[in-house]
């Protein structure tokens, strides 16, 4: 089996963006080559055309284009084409792409072509209550009408985007996305720094950044002593027009707070394991995410996780066991549990080893990958 994979993001070092899809991505690939399937992967809007060849997969660079008209429907025909005499030349079985932008809008193949719910804009919209593009959600609507078939990270992830765009359920399948655990062994979990917060991702209004601001203000409260460290991209906040969220952030912050407030900024994606297993507590009071790698990623380090208690984190954590759930606009309830593990070292060992067992479990890639292979294989014998 050859399988092709469409991203706009892809880990490596030639790439020019890599974030939680391409994580995601790239965890499956490696692991379906370790399962004997081939795997090529088709990167558009990069700096130049290239191809490599990285842990067994071969990753194309499609340069992006820019026309003088209908660039939108120009680049897409440009990628198509360049995909159409790879699934020619190297024989490929079936091909993959985000929902995201709806980038397979205006494509046709004459392989399959599976979309999976890594999460549209038109999702994100709908969590966030805010008004899409029609542009956007007619590329994504036409994007996922051409496929063949559809997989979902999470199961509400799923539910929402089939009832956003009136989907067939039979041809939805949830499949976690899944992690390599030999790559995310914690030595020593009872070795971190006493009294540290870590959130990592963008900091955008939408991860619940605004909210995470009056909780750390609370904290600071109870325990001047505690820090926060925040990684991650500042994005501009759409609501307020401010050109970076993290000034924003900095209005809420009570003057106490911001002493003891470490923004690190971006941070190479092989760095930030260190970084979550130093953290005493690891926070994600998101509003909206289709699955969150990082929740997993820190939870197979044996970190306490405080989520959201939105639908989909239903699906990572069980409340109370191998972590906790709490709305992100409570942040009373969301401080409170904070501390709580602050000032319980034994409990945030029995919290991280359960988080531990539950990514084992549910996210285990090498479970995933031959789920995935199965429902590959089907899709193939009924295209």
């Amino acid at each position: 089996m050859h399988i092709g994979f469409i991203t706009s993001e892809y880990p490596h070092q030639k790439t020019t963006h890599a974030a939680g899809i391409a994580t995601s991505i790239k965890n499956l690939a490696i692991a379906l080559v370790k399962q004997d399937v081939k795997v090529s992967v088709y990167v558009y809007h990069q700096k130049e055309d290239a191809v490599y060849k990285d842990e067994g997969v071969d990753i194309h660079l499609i340069k992006h284009r820019h026309y003088k008209f209908f660039s939108f429907y120009k680049y897409r025909k440009h990628v198509q084409r360049y995909i159409k005499e790879e699934v020619k030349k190297c024989n490929i079985d079936l091909l993959e792409a985000p929902d995201w932008t709806g980038i397979t809008a205006f494509m046709h193949f004459r392989v399959p072509l599976v979309i999976r719910f890594h999460g549209s804009d038109a999702y994100f919209c709908k969590l966030e209550n805010r008004k899409q593009k029609f542009k956007n959600f007619l590329f994504e609507k036409l994007a996922l009408k051409n496929a063949n078939a559809y997989i979902a990270p999470t199961t509400y992830a799923g539910d929402v985007t089939r009832k956003i765009f009136g989907l067939n359920p039979e041809k939805i399948k949830t499949i976690h996305y899944g992690l390599e655990l030999s790559k995310f062994v914690n030595k020593n979990p009872e070795h971190y720094n006493e009294k540290t917060i870590l959130y990592i991702g963008t900091l955008i209004r939408k991860k619940g950044v605004l909210e995470l601001t009056k909780i750390f203000n609370t904290i600071v409260d109870q325990d001047p002593d505690v820090k926060l460290i925040l990684i991650g991209n500042d994005a501009p906040d759409i609501k307020t027009g401010s050109e970076s969220t993290y000034k924003l952030m900095r209005t809420y912050f009570s003057d106490e707070a911001k002493k003891s407030v470490d923004y690190l900024g971006k941070v190479p994606y092989s760095k930030v394991k260190s970084y979550i297993e130093q953290a005493h507590v690891c926070v994600f009071p998101s509003f909206a995410e289709t699955l969150g790698m990082v929740t997993i990623e820190a939870m197979a380090l044996q970190k306490p996780v405080v989520n959201t208690n939105i639908d989909w984190a239903l699906e990572l954590i069980d409340n109370g066991i191998n972590g906790y759930l709490v709305h992100p606009k409570a942040t009373e309830a969301y401080s409170l549990k904070i501390l709580e593990l602050l000032n319980n070292k034994s409990l945030c060992t029995k919290i991280g080893k359960e988080a531990y067992n539950k990514v084992g479990s549910t996210f285990n890639i090498d479970k995933q990958a031959k789920t995935n292979i199965t429902y590959y294989k089907r899709v193939i014998e009924t295209f």
